[in-house]
């Protein structure tokens, strides 16, 4: 029993043996879902109800039929016809009692799956144009594309990070002409500062490093400062390494780091870009008008057609995506997901036209998009707006420097991408069961206060039969449940379970702690429930760990 370590699964996986004996012609999917009454089971299956009719018979008759085949299993105490034709399953007593075990002996192992099975997918997060410091919007995907690659990890992919760079094209240019200005003197202040002009104190740092001729690192850039301020290409190089720095070393504060960097001027200078709009003409999806060449992204579900090459000769943004995503296909990653801010929406549908159009062989649909909303920081009870550094949003390195990386990591991955999120510092900064992750924190730290009085356990002799009151029985379900979220969290793209599902736990231990005694003179009861407590602190500690939170032995 303790080789289970993911009873929905395993049911699946029963359920599929019994659908080759029924019906070994039909198609569907097994689903296995927990019921919403007890009294149903721990499990339940529709597939009856699914094959009702292409087999012409009742819902029932099939569900007695699949039961009657269903291999035997010693984690099934029986199984049940419910309603029209549910089957209910019933896991036996032990079987959950010995999830202890199998969490104890399996570590951080224990919740890591093998769906993925090696294959490779490739996560692009952050991406953010090295214009300034990183902000609150940048930090929820870095928060969001890193717990995404690390559930992925779990379940068994091979995951790449990649940051990719903007670096080219309007945003630069106003990059270069601030900072040129700020050599010169010259301040946001003053009335010819440019509309478009970047106006944090950082760009008189940026600017100030230039002149004094210092030497950053960015990857495998080491570029000087000429501190010439008629220079316009040494500026523009030495500001975007600056601030490509800047951005890491706020990235390393926030625990989060990347395999690959790429850079879109290298699509450009490695002729990336003009190979890719070469094919666009070849595959016979393009067309002149109006001085301008043009993608018929209406052939692909477009509302209309986009531009590539505008008048001026330069190319419209989309079309250094395409090359960019063509790239990722020709080095091999079949599956990509880009994590992005909502703002990137209106790109998909012409990025993937782009794609299609090449006829390369890139599935439709090709890539997945993870998209956030926005983030609303409050501090008492009032949106703050901006950071004086960044003089007009919110930093990262603000949120990092007040609240502490581990509650700004929770904070921004434990809601849905999908839906907005209002970051409350108070909140975050709370020592109070309000706040999730120092109850969640809290939960860990008072199991390892606990385990430390009884030094030195041997868990292996608990017996875990003991493990029988309804509190037991909570904290039991919710160890056995965690493999599942962690296959749900990573098939979904949805790392915020993982959140919802620490809480859950957190709130199930403390009502144990709260109404149970562990250091009785019992020595088998004690040493059970010490062994629970222990497991439930295994799995604290790899929930947060892929949320990439630390899990404290005191608070």
């Amino acid at each position: 029993m303790s080789a289970v370590l993911n009873f929905k699964s395993h049911l699946a996986h029963l359920f599929a043996e019994a659908l080759r004996v029924v019906a070994p012609e039909a198609e569907v999917a097994i689903l296995i879902e927990r019921p919403k009454q007890a009294s149903h089971g721990d499990y339940a299956c529709n597939l009856a109800m699914q094959l009702a009719k292409p087999l012409r018979q009742s819902p029932r008759n099939i569900a007695q039929a699949l039961i009657a085949a269903l291999p035997a299993s010693d984690v099934i105490q029986k199984v049940e016809i419910a309603g029209a034709g549910f089957i209910n399953v019933f896991i036996t007593t032990a079987a959950k009692q010995a999830v202890v075990k199998t969490v104890l002996q399996a570590e951080s192992e224990y919740g890591r799956g093998k769906v993925g099975a090696g294959r490779k997918v490739q996560v692009e997060f952050v991406s953010a144009n090295p214009t300034g410091p990183l902000h609150i919007g940048h930090g929820r995907g870095a928060a969001v594309g890193d717990c995404l690659c690390n559930v992925l990890a779990a379940s068994g992919w091979d995951v790449t990070r990649e940051f990719y760079y903007n670096d080219a094209g309007a945003q630069i240019d106003n990059l270069r002409s601030s900072v040129q200005l700020r050599c010169q003197g010259i301040t946001p202040d003053d009335p010819s500062w440019p509309e478009n002009g970047y106006r944090g104190d950082y760009i008189a740092d940026v600017a100030r490093s230039y002149m004094a001729q210092e030497t950053v690192e960015a990857d495998d850039q080491h570029i000087t400062g000429k501190g010439d301020v008629h220079d316009d290409e040494a500026i523009r190089h030495f500001a975007v390494a600056y601030l490509r720095r800047e951005q890491d070393q706020d990235l390393r504060a926030f625990r989060v780091g990347f395999d690959v960097f790429s850079l879109e001027s290298a699509l450009y200078s490695e002729g990336k870009v003009a190979a890719t709009v070469e094919n666009l003409i070849a595959s016979g999806h393009t067309y002149e008008q109006d001085d301008a060449l043009w993608l018929r992204t209406t052939d692909f579900g477009d509302d209309k057609d986009r531009v590539m090459r505008k008048t001026d000769g330069g190319f419209t943004y989309f079309v250094p995506d395409v090359a960019y995503h063509l790239d990722k296909w020709q080095r091999g990653f079949t599956r990509v997901i880009n994590e992005q801010g909502a703002d990137h929406h209106s790109t998909i549908t012409r990025v993937r036209a782009g794609l299609q159009a090449l006829n390369v062989g890139i599935p439709k649909g090709w890539p997945d998009y993870v998209l956030h909303q926005m983030v609303t920081v409050l501090r008492n009870g009032q949106e703050v707006k901006i950071s004086k550094r960044a003089g007009s949003y919110v930093t990262l390195r603000d949120l990092i420097d007040e609240v502490g990386c581990d509650a700004t990591r929770y904070f921004l991955a434990a809601r849905s991408p999908d839906s907005q999120l209002v970051f409350d510092i108070d909140l975050a900064t709370s020592k109070s069961n309000e706040n999730p992750v120092y109850y969640i924190q809290y939960a860990h730290a008072r199991i390892q206060t606990v385990l430390k009085q009884c030094e030195p356990l041997v868990f292996g002799d608990a017996n875990v039969g003991l493990l029988d009151s309804e509190e037991e029985k909570a904290v039991l379900q919710q160890l056995i449940d965690y493999p599942e979220v962690v296959e749900t969290a990573a098939h979904d793209l949805a790392p915020h379970l993982i959140a919802f599902y620490l809480k859950d736990l957190a709130a199930d231990f403390h009502r144990y702690y709260n109404a149970t005694r562990f250091l009785v003179d019992d020595e088998a009861i004690k040493l059970a429930r010490l062994s629970l407590c222990a497991a439930t602190a295994q799995v604290i500690h790899n929930g947060l760990g892929l949320l990439g939170v630390n899990a404290p032995d005191t608070m």
